[in-house]
């Protein structure tokens, strides 16, 4: 939801909507000016049947990802997970056996997230997944702004080339800005590889407010 009329008109029916007055804070105005990368593993790519099994946030503060900060949680499904979602996350029955059901997970996601905007490669995709659950936990959406890294790609790229091939692939991508390949593919390393390709564009871009010439910092050792 790039459209920033479309997302404020998603922001105020998403409120008029709530049911749970808990939640009021993630309507707040956001005061860190931080983001946060997330990821979802799933059960498979069905949005109407398949379900989150594993979920993890990490802030952004500037450059810095803050990886020692993030959140990483394993959910229970009450579905099967597809054999060819468990050959890209590696997450088997067996792993998430005793993992906490949803609703609990994604309390603990919301206050995480507060009311910061949200970054992924695809971000649709997971915010989907995630309102599938809040629809009835809370009676409404996400109202979090979405970042799609895609799309901050396809602007730096391709605007005004309109006659070039476009390749919006996530391993091209992480090419094309010269940063680190992570092969394993669950919800942290996608994050974080996410968080890496936000900032990197947020520098190319000149948008970046702090240390624009810097790569992006880990508060961890580099991989």
């Amino acid at each position: 939801m790039n459209d920033p009329v479309l997302h404020a008109l998603h922001w105020w029916f998403s409120k008029w909507m709530l049911q749970e007055p808990k939640f009021r804070f993630l309507w707040e105005p956001d005061t860190t000016g931080e983001v946060v990368a997330i990821d979802c593993e799933t059960t498979g790519l069905n949005l109407e049947v398949d379900e989150i099994v594993s979920i993890c946030a990490i802030k952004i503060r500037g450059n810095q990802i803050l990886t020692s900060e993030r959140l990483e949680l394993l959910i229970r499904p009450w579905v099967e997970i597809d054999h060819s979602a468990v050959r890209i996350h590696r997450l088997r029955p067996v792993d998430v056996a005793d993992a906490q059901r949803a609703p609990d997970a994604l309390e603990k996601f919301l206050y995480f997230i507060g009311s910061r905007p949200l970054v992924n490669y695809y971000i649709s995709f997971d915010v989907a997944m995630i309102n599938k659950y809040l629809k009835i936990m809370l009676g409404t959406t996400l109202p979090s702004k979405p970042i799609e890294v895609s799309s901050l790609y396809y602007d730096w790229k391709y605007r005004g080339q309109p006659y070039r091939q476009i390749d919006l692939r996530f391993e091209t991508i992480v090419e094309e800005l010269d940063l680190p390949y992570r092969d394993q593919h669950d919800a942290f390393n996608d994050a974080l590889m996410a968080a890496m390709m936000y900032v990197k564009l947020r520098q190319l871009t000149g948008r970046a407010k702090k240390h624009p010439g810097r790569p992006p910092q880990h508060d961890m050792p580099q991989f």
